[in-house]
């Protein structure tokens, strides 16, 4: 170890296991890094940043990549290359926990290129490295030399018999009712992610809380290690607009602007505030005319700080609604005639078509990573077309936003979407966003709830989600004043501090996320939200319910039919038959689609198109499965003629032996003279003997 003159090693407790961070060792180039192992995972997380500002832009461009090595997990990539290719949905969404508590730290202006990278570098299934990845993140940037005003720690909790738990293991996490991903600072809540089975709104805060009291241990940790072997911050010229810019701007447009911003019409406001952009930037074209992107960001301002003083001192939106209420809600379902299912949701100026698509369980998506996941059965995949905002830009494969939005709709169902058991089906529910002011991933949530009732998917209870914003702001004198907002609009959501999306049944939670701009959320203020979360929810499910008040009793007659049916496992080589001979003769004579599942083994799927086809098929298996009992009475073909008598096939692959002297009344010299093969012949099964022979008798003897 004397290469690694600075090398250094962190240890603490995380959940009932040991946590440890290595420093100094590997990738010595970056600005800060850190290897983290928890268990037998291990992840290395680096930060780099640019030395200088990029040029010509007015955001700050941080990028967070999680980046799964299949290697980590003892697997060589699929596909032809043999090597990883774009990143899987679990890497893209890992990305996105990892980005979300880190960027509100960033100092304000600051504009340099900022890239923290995980490696997944070894994968313990009891330790989760997305968590690993979020605390590696906060390490790696709070040791470096870049301006950050972390740490931050991050958890998982779960609920395994009504019992909390930090970080569970894999074995927890299947008995879980609860999957929340909490990070923050010693001081507050930064990021919430959550899943959960129906849980009530204030047992989901008490989770969050629980986690919060393992995130002050984990900062304390970090600062630890900051205090052993972090680097000096670089001193860094942050951007700031000009004194005399901001002053005769504002003294030009600021009234202008105040009026423009109220319009509860999206595109007639946007229209509005444009004019007063086109109006400023020509006014102070000869004065400054260098400085276009400064007049725009003191425009940005004002129109900030009008937004939020409306909404504060006088309790008025830009679309003049009440702090608390929802705008109008309009569905319908069945919009689509050869669609299995459709709903049609709208509130406000956001639109969204889902549309649901049931399929053969050998449908589901088979999942290539690193996760002990290989398979899913319901998927959800949101799609936001350039149209949806009125603006011309081409059609592109999905995003992060896309796939993240996509998630967490899909996360909002599962858990009220019927087993397979329940309902043989593989389901694709697709939101289309046809019109976007705001909280589109909620409305794709209650879409897709119509959808699925609407194609007849006898899900548990229905699921509505909105979205609640935040204004807060700190008063000269230190106190502070705020605003909780319900289903926010775009520009709610762009100018204010909080993005709190909730969703679930009338019973309780079954999905959550919020992002937030300011340096955390006290317990007070997510209580309040969660409470006028749920007022809001259950008004817009009553909308909705009015529309569809339960699942349809028929499927589409478009939609396959299925019956699901279980047999012993050890008979499934009878039904598939050799090289597939009996299974696909079923499926020839009857035309059906049969599954047989490899996860589950014993259940077999019929799908089809024509439900006395699927009744044959199953009529068929049965009897290839069916066992022979003593007494039972069957019609059986003869298969093999001996000396002694004939073997006769009484069910599929089962004969038995129907001696000469039991075949007649009278005595017979040859068995030819009495059948011959293929004969049809009833018989009784009189005995099946220890060495499982099966004895049988002639139930009509001729005379």
């Amino acid at each position: 170890m004397a290469r690694f003159t600075d090398y250094r090693t962190f240890k603490t407790a995380l959940g009932g296991r040991l946590l440890q961070i290595e420093i100094g060792k590997f990738a010595e180039q970056a600005n800060g890094a850190a290897m983290v192992r928890y268990g037998d995972s291990a992840v290395l997380v680096t930060a780099c940043a640019s030395d200088e500002p990029r040029a010509d832009v007015d955001f700050f461009p941080l990028s967070c990549d999680y980046e799964e090595r299949m290697y980590a997990g003892g697997k060589i990539p699929g596909g032809f290359i043999r090597r990883e290719g774009r990143p899987s949905e679990k890497a893209v969404l890992s990305s996105r926990l990892m980005d979300r508590p880190l960027r509100p730290l960033f100092p304000k202006g600051f504009f340099n290129d900022v890239e923290v990278e995980a490696l997944v570098m070894s994968v313990d299934p009891d330790c989760e490295t997305d968590i690993m990845a979020m605390i590696g993140s906060s390490v790696a940037l709070a040791i470096s030399d870049i301006p950050w005003d972390g740490p931050t720690g991050s958890v998982r909790v779960g609920r395994v018999d009504g019992q909390l738990v930090i970080n569970p293991t894999q074995e927890q996490r299947e008995q879980s009712d609860i999957n929340l991903t909490v990070a923050g600072t010693k001081e507050a809540i930064m990021m919430v992610e959550a899943g959960a089975d129906e849980v009530p709104e204030m047992e989901m805060l008490d989770a969050i809380w629980f986690a919060h009291d393992e995130i002050k241990k984990l900062c304390e940790f970090i600062e630890e290690i900051v205090a052993e072997v972090g680097k000096p911050k670089r001193e860094v010229e942050l951007y700031k607009i000009p004194e005399d810019i901001d002053e005769k701007v504002r003294a030009f447009a600021y009234d202008k602007m105040k009026e423009a911003v109220h319009n509860s019409d999206k595109m007639t406001r946007l229209d509005n505030m444009n004019a007063v952009e086109v109006e400023t930037q020509e006014h102070f074209a000869e004065e400054y005319p260098d400085n276009e992107s400064d007049i725009a960001n003191v425009l940005y301002n004002i129109t900030k700080e009008c937004v939020r003083s409306s909404i504060l001192d006088d309790g008025v939106r830009p679309d003049d609604r009440k702090l608390d209420e929802i705008r109008p809600v309009w569905c319908e379902t069945g919009v689509l005639p050869r669609v299995h299912g459709t709903g049609l949701f709208k509130r406000g100026q956001t639109q969204v078509l889902s549309s649901c698509t049931l399929a053969p369980l050998s449908e589901s998506q088979k999942i290539d990573g690193l996760t002990e996941q290989t398979e899913k059965r319901y998927m959800h995949h949101y799609n936001f077309p350039g149209f949806c905002t009125g603006e011309s830009k081409k059609p592109r494969s999905p995003g992060r936003r896309e796939i993240g939005h996509g998630a967490l709709a899909e996360r909002a169902l599962l858990p009220v979407v019927p087993s397979k058991e329940e309902f043989p089906y593989a389901i694709r529910v697709v939101s289309d966003v046809l019109s976007s002011n705001g909280s589109s991933s909620m409305a794709s949530t209650c879409g897709s709830c119509l959808a699925l009732m609407d194609a007849g998917v006898p899900i548990k209870r229905p699921v509505a989600g909105i979205a609640m914003g935040l204004i807060e702001r700190v008063e000269e004198d230190g106190s502070s004043k705020m605003a909780i907002l319900s289903d926010i609009q775009g520009m709610e959501d762009f100018l204010g501090d909080m993005d709190f999306k909730v969703t679930g049944t009338e019973v309780g939670v079954t999905a959550m996320q919020m992002d937030i701009k300011v340096h955390g959320l006290s317990k007070d203020i997510m209580e309040k939200a969660l409470r006028q979360a749920r007022e809001g929810r259950m008004h817009i499910m009553k909308i909705m319910l009015e529309e569809i008040p339960e699942p349809r009793k028929e499927l589409s007659k478009w939609a396959p039919r299925c019956i699901a049916m279980r047999i012993d496992p050890d008979k499934i080589r009878i039904v598939i038959g050799p090289g597939g001979k009996t299974i696909n003769s079923i499926v020839e004579d009857t035309g059906v689609k049969i599954d047989i599942s490899e996860d589950d083994p014993g259940l077999v799927t019929i799908y089809s198109d024509n439900a006395a086809a699927a009744e044959e098929a199953m009529d068929r298996i049965k009897l290839i499965t069916a066992d022979v009992e003593v007494g039972g009475v069957y019609e059986g073909e003869v298969k093999r003629i001996m000396l002694f008598g004939a073997f006769i096939e009484i069910l599929p692959g089962k004969e038995g032996l129907l001696h000469i002297s039991k075949m007649a009344r009278h005595h017979v010299d040859k068995v030819e003279d009495i059948m011959n093969i293929g004969d049809k012949v009833e018989v009784k099964v009189a005995e099946i003997d220890k060495q499982n022979r099966i004895n049988l008798v002639r139930t009509k003897l001729p005379r």
